[in-house]
């Protein structure tokens, strides 16, 4: 007999619910979210041979357990968030949300799918990706001490720096030939010290990144 397991996952637990072809409920289990949760979770369905788990949002919450199960040669289906609410709201009329209503209404939106979404195992192109986010998010960050780092050497040095574009080695030199006076201007160039040193940080992370990636 084939079933679909539905997965309502959640940061502390999941719940799954088994369903057979004509939406009955066969078993309910929840378990905690733990080292041990998929060998849990496949010792319960163990009893249903042909079984195919259905995971609400397998890349956003469920990322984890839906990679686990795929690694332990399960057959996983992503259901959106969306469809399973759907669901439930076309069966109850109502919202009617609980764990083992929303494993139960993420089953029965994967039954009959017109286009199943397969979770498949991450390979290296997830690996690249990862990366490549992080180093985008290096670029922000440092975007960000360098308008910064420009602002400082506005108030430091007439003119400031020319180029909108600034690396470690020319914001250094900008700072050796400033020569505060005043509590204000060495207050200043410390904080310019502190953003050249922030720069020359994420440089280094930058090309950490980068090295990583190949």
């Amino acid at each position: 007999m084939a079933v679909m397991i539905g997965v309502d996952p959640h940061k502390g637990s999941h719940t799954a619910v088994a369903i057979d072809q004509a939406e009955k409920v066969l078993g309910e289990l929840r378990v905690r979210s733990s080292a041990d949760q998929v060998d849990r979770l496949r010792s319960w369905a163990a009893q249903w041979p042909q079984r195919t788990w259905a995971v609400e949002g397998a890349g956003g919450l469920g990322y984890l357990l839906a990679q686990q199960l795929v690694a332990a040669g399960e057959i996983v289906l992503d259901v959106q968030p969306e469809l399973g609410a759907r669901v439930r709201l076309l069966a109850t009329g109502h919202s009617n949300k609980n764990d083992p209503n929303d494993a139960r209404s993420v089953a029965i939106a994967a039954l009959r799918p017109k286009d199943p979404r397969h979770v498949a195992a991450e390979d290296h192109a997830a690996v690249l990706k990862l990366w490549a986010k992080r180093r985008r998010d290096l670029g922000s960050l440092r975007t960000q001490v360098a308008c910064r780092l420009h602002a400082v050497l506005c108030d430091l040095v007439p003119g400031g720096h020319p180029k909108n574009e600034i690396t470690a080695a020319q914001a250094a030199r900008a700072l050796g030939s400033v020569e505060p006076v005043g509590a204000v201007a060495r207050a200043r160039y410390e904080l310019g010290t502190e953003f050249l040193d922030d720069l020359r940080r994420i440089d280094a992370q930058m090309r950490d990144t980068r090295s990583a990636s190949r």
